[in-house]
């Protein structure tokens, strides 16, 4: 049982514990095309829920990644910085954003699971 989670706006979050890792989702990557740049949150940033927490520059558009739940930036996947294209070759594996301290886990109650994702997709041919 994953305890991976998405949101409308196509990102992932990856729960253990206290601790949630953010990226975005293969089909969100897939609309981008080829990731040039992405703007990460520095760590012991806070973000709001719902707030722009990174940017991502594609080929075709720049996007913003909003933070699916408020808290604190623990990690960044610096990894990024010399390799944006990790986001198209692995979006929901080694092209994680950031990592952060959930101040209300609760806040993640009302995202999808897999499932429900994979059914809001299709809605959206």
């Amino acid at each position: 049982m994953s305890n991976r989670k998405y949101t409308k706006e196509h990102e992932w979050v990856e729960v253990s514990g206290a601790e949630a890792t953010i990226g975005i989702s293969d089909y969100a990557q897939d609309q981008l095309g080829d990731v040039v740049y992405i703007d990460l949150p520095d760590v012991g940033q806070d973000v709001e829920k719902g707030a722009e927490a990174a940017v991502i520059e594609s080929v075709k558009a720049a996007s913003e990644v909003y933070a699916p739940a408020s808290g604190q930036v623990t990690a960044r996947n610096d990894a990024l910085d010399d390799n944006p294209a990790l986001v198209n070759e692995s979006a929901e594996g080694d092209g994680w954003f950031y990592r952060m301290t959930l101040s209300d886990p609760s806040q993640l109650d009302d995202l999808m699971d897999a499932d429900a994702y994979a059914k809001f997709l299709e809605t959206l041919d």
